[in-house]
């Protein structure tokens, strides 16, 4: 693509063909972003000839910045680069040569089992120990995700076989386990503590607030943040944090992944590996403290 004033005015009105063309399949906001995008990399192309490796290289260290900012840039790139050879603009995919940005993945925050201990046996804060004990028990024994916890049914539950059966991401339905311990502090919420509708039915929510109604997620962050505080837990501690505990803990305890994937509903064995991750983090501080010649 040549630099001269036509030339730019072409490549303006093939990008704005293409934010059209994306507008049918994106939302707004990414239309805007993509936009954003190509306005900068239009203003950097007018003393260039061409897009190529070498050209939208220079834009992407120019503009780049964070990993993460060079990672949507090209994606926005690709996108672009796509449409113009599929409308017939252009014969190769000038993209296809450049490297994406090596971008580390967080790994997932965890409790030790020493600290889900003393979260889980401390004298319970709040108003509704039991059922809020229950809660903790069963996102930490199962697994769960705070918007599988109050969507549980009394109907899926099955105390004596130490079984629910929970509806994932995707409307994915699952079994998953919970030991006894589990099992008893449910049972005690139920006996002591849950609001009993009217007329109760078997698909009711098995937990719920004092007018016997469906508890949100909210409910339980909140709950999840007072007991984590109360047990000198960072306050930001959060469901996720159980779900990944639950997971770590099993892996350390010898579990095979293919049986951790199962429990937490992943559709991708890749999606649970990132917890072995996590377990070897843990055996190498503990080998570099305990061991003489690790220091």
């Amino acid at each position: 693509m040549p630099a001269s004033s036509s030339r730019k005015s072409e490549l303006d009105e093939q990008i704005d063909a293409f934010l059209k063309w994306l507008s049918a399949t994106k939302s707004p906001l990414t239309v805007r972003a993509y936009g954003a995008d190509l306005r900068q990399l239009s203003q950097q192309l007018q003393a260039t000839s061409q897009l190529s490796p070498a050209t939208l290289s220079t834009y992407l260290r120019a503009h780049g910045g964070s990993s993460v900012t060079r990672a949507r840039k090209l994606s926005t790139l690709r996108a672009f680069a796509r449409y113009l050879k599929r409308v017939g603009k252009l014969d190769h995919d000038p993209t296809e040569q450049l490297e994406a940005p090596i971008r580390r993945k967080k790994l997932p925050k965890v409790i030790s089992k020493h600290q889900a201990e003393d979260l889980l046996d401390q004298d319970p804060p709040g108003k509704t120990p039991l059922r809020d004990r229950a809660i903790l028990e069963l996102m930490y024994s199962a697994g769960l995700r705070a918007a599988e916890v109050v969507n549980v049914k009394m109907n899926v539950l099955d105390l004596g076989n130490g079984l629910v059966q929970v509806e994932g991401k995707g409307s994915k339905q699952r079994v998953t386990l919970f030991g006894r311990t589990c099992a008893r502090a449910i049972e005690k919420y139920l006996q002591a503590e849950r609001e009993t509708p009217i007329s109760p039915r078997p698909d009711d929510a098995l937990f719920t607030n004092k007018q016997g109604k469906a508890l949100t997620t909210r409910t339980v962050q909140n709950i999840i943040k007072r007991w984590a505080v109360s047990s000198g837990l960072p306050p930001e501690t959060s469901p996720h944090t159980l779900r990944h505990s639950f997971a770590t803990h099993l892996l350390d305890g010898g579990a095979d992944l293919k049986t951790v994937q199962q429990l937490l509903g992943h559709e991708s064995l890749a999606t649970t590996q990132v917890y072995t991750h996590i377990s070897i983090e843990r055996l190498k501080d503990a080998v570099e403290k305990a061991h003489p010649k690790s220091r």
